[in-house]
């Protein structure tokens, strides 16, 4: 939690982010992606400075249980004073204790932020989805509450400006909106008209661009033309046999004992990995998310 110091910017986790996506996509299913397609709703974790506070975490807590489809975990929600923004207690269930950081308190609209990265890890940890690494890990709980539905709170709770800060979650607010663009695009939905802050509207407009720009990589034909000209220079190197220069590019020419030369790129709304055989205009769809990419390979 970044309280009044400096806030992280730009897309320094990027390829955790998209390895985090792609374990979701193949941890899930097709099916159990698509069950997600409703967000949590702002009047559901609407938190007035009038309500109770222990009954106002514990009804938040059950909407996040709910929204999650974990009906048989109970949260117990404390406060007490620590460094993080909150901490949950991962045992065996069906009851968990979560605390949140003291500053929540006063911060009651935040709330629901806080328990929608602390009940995720609930969520995973009954998945047994989980990364190497504190760091990696908590990468991909945040990567899971946005795609899945509850992460606009964590970019919503981003405030900052010449005399204060504030940030939760280990992503920048330029990834989370990133994921929550790649969300967007695979369900239609526009979580903007939910922020309550500035700044996280702009920062998903520039995690946007950059979901964006994965569409436009080639052999996409939505490349632009200074990527198909590279391309076609190291199409035409591989094909000649020699190395072409791998160094600012998402995409790798391998030969095929069974056929002609073969390309192979990340899907953009996935990540995992597609092969395809180098012979022009070719339709591909990926065996994970099921998206149908126009391809010119």
């Amino acid at each position: 939690m970044a309280n009044g110091g400096p806030v992280e910017h730009g897309f320094p986790h990027l390829d955790t982010v998209r390895a985090s996506v792609t374990a979701l996509w193949k941890r899930l299913s097709y099916d159990t992606v698509h069950s997600f397609s409703a967000s949590v709703a702002p009047a559901d974790v609407a938190f007035a400075d009038l309500d109770d506070l222990h009954l106002g975490a514990q009804r938040v807590a059950r909407e996040m249980v709910r929204h999650y489809r974990l009906p048989d975990a109970r949260m117990i929600v404390g406060f007490r004073e620590m460094t993080h923004a909150a901490n949950v207690e991962l045992a065996a269930g069906p009851e968990y204790f979560i605390e949140l950081n003291d500053r929540f308190r006063t911060h009651r609209r935040d709330i629901g932020a806080a328990l929608a990265h602390e009940v995720m890890h609930v969520y995973l940890h009954r998945l047994d989805l989980a990364f190497p690494g504190t760091r990696d890990n908590e990468i991909l709980t945040d990567t899971a509450a946005a795609y899945l539905g509850a992460g606009w709170l964590l970019l919503d709770a981003y405030r900052e400006d010449a005399a204060s800060s504030q940030k939760l979650g280990y992503l920048t607010p330029e990834e989370f909106g990133y994921v929550l663009a790649k969300r967007a695009l695979v369900f239609g939905e526009d979580p903007s008209v939910w922020f309550t802050s500035p700044q996280a509207y702009t920062a998903y407009t520039k995690g946007m661009a950059q979901a964006r720009r994965d569409e436009q990589q080639p052999p996409l034909t939505a490349a632009g033309w200074a990527g198909r000209r590279r391309y076609a220079k190291d199409r035409r190197q591989a094909q000649e046999h020699r190395s072409p220069d791998p160094g600012g590019v998402a995409y790798a020419f391998a030969p095929d004992a069974t056929g002609p030369l073969r390309v192979s790129f990340s899907c953009p709304t996935c990540h995992q990995r597609i092969r395809v055989p180098v012979r022009g205009r070719v339709r591909a769809r990926c065996a994970l998310c099921r998206t149908v990419l126009e391809c010119d390979t």
